[in-house]
């Protein structure tokens, strides 16, 4: 009897210390605040054997509610918008103002780092095993954990808004002044790449990735001549070696921006070409990133449909014609085709109406 007793703190300890590794992990591995709300829900339901598990998150300005994630043992599921996040309990707001909350089949604990940024609610049925002291014990170990993490990663959210911000001023300044590149891409540019990357099943970090892509792609046309970029008439040689040059000065200027790193190379090579006939480094087929394989086939269209003093333009069905001509050559079959198909739909066919009309 007294060796038995003596091995349930060891145990415990045990399920604390691993509590503490596998959050550490999440933490380490998890790069927004969203995924990691969302891989903690499943885990709290590991550790604390709950029947479902919820977090809140708080706007720390405004403090309103922003996020809910929650797990049933089956489901995970993200609210973010307003009308999701309207009902919530009386129990839950006390939580959220900063109180902890224990009964037998519900704990709530707020999410505290300087002021409250959030709560975590873990449950179980009315019918199974009420909660026990040690399962808010592993639950604070779990809060304590995580709230650093998820305020860490607010400000990290809140700093690439500022950056892309910058260069997002950056590319309408240039826009004022006569740039023809940041004239020529549409205000739906990002919304016809954004389909093309889900009809190609591309996960939710590359579509972030591809929207980054679409807005910081002429960076670097800030060092090109005024002269050459505000030309009407068809580019010489040299000028347009210059131009060619330009996809190596936006990734040198972003460069230096950590969480734009993975861009990078969808910026450098939108306009290499899937036969290896393209630029900068003759990249072929699955060596060119499928973010600028995608952007490679939405800039021709964009480029083909709009008029220029040097050429005229296509009509809708003559440029997937011409699509359709260059596929697997200039451009991946596969995207060639995910654009066909997605050229049959009406609101993919909205917004390529409104790019020809831009």
């Amino acid at each position: 009897m007294n060796i038995k007793n003596s091995l349930i703190p060891t145990k415990k300890y045990k399920l604390i210390l691993s509590a503490v590794h596998m959050v550490y992990r999440l933490v380490n591995s998890t790069y927004n605040v969203e995924e990691l709300a969302l891989r903690l829900t499943r885990l709290l339901c590991q550790f604390i054997k709950a029947n479902t598990s919820v977090i809140y998150i708080l706007d720390q300005k405004k403090k309103k509610l922003i996020l809910k994630a929650s797990f049933n043992n089956k489901i995970n599921i993200l609210l973010t918008k307003k009308k999701d996040l309207a009902e919530i309990t009386e129990r839950e707001k006390k939580v959220l103002d900063g109180f902890a909350l224990q009964e037998s089949n519900m704990l709530g604990l707020p999410l505290v780092a300087d002021e409250t940024v959030g709560a975590i609610f873990v449950r179980r049925k009315r019918t199974e095993k009420p909660f026990e002291a040690f399962d808010r014990e592993i639950l604070s170990v779990v809060v304590e954990q995580s709230v650093t993490a998820i305020r860490n990663l607010q400000l990290y959210e809140e700093q690439q808004k500022v950056i892309l911000g910058s260069i997002e001023f950056i590319g309408k300044l240039l826009e004022q002044h006569g740039n023809v590149l940041a004239k020529k891409h549409t205000p739906v540019y990002f919304y016809i790449v954004k389909l093309l990357g889900q009809k190609l099943n591309i996960n939710q970090e590359g579509i972030k990735n591809l929207y980054y892509a679409s807005i910081l792609r002429d960076a670097g046309a800030i060092d090109v001549p005024y002269d050459i970029l505000s030309k009407t008439s068809r580019l010489t040689s040299e000028e347009f070696k210059i131009i060619r040059n330009q996809p190596a000065k936006s990734v040198e200027l972003i460069k230096p921006v950590e969480f734009l790193r993975p861009v990078l190379p969808i910026i450098l090579y939108h306009h290499e070409h899937y036969d290896g006939s393209g630029y900068p480094s003759g990249l072929k087929k699955e060596q060119i990133p499928i973010g600028a394989r995608i952007m490679a086939v939405a800039d021709a269209f964009e480029a083909m449909t709009h008029e220029r003093p040097y050429k005229q333009k296509l009509s809708f069905e003559d440029a997937l014609i011409e699509l359709k001509s260059n596929s697997g050559t200039q451009f991946d079959s596969k995207v060639v085709q995910a654009f066909i198909e997605l050229s049959k739909q009406k609101k993919f066919r909205k917004y390529l109406r409104y790019s020809i009309t831009k």
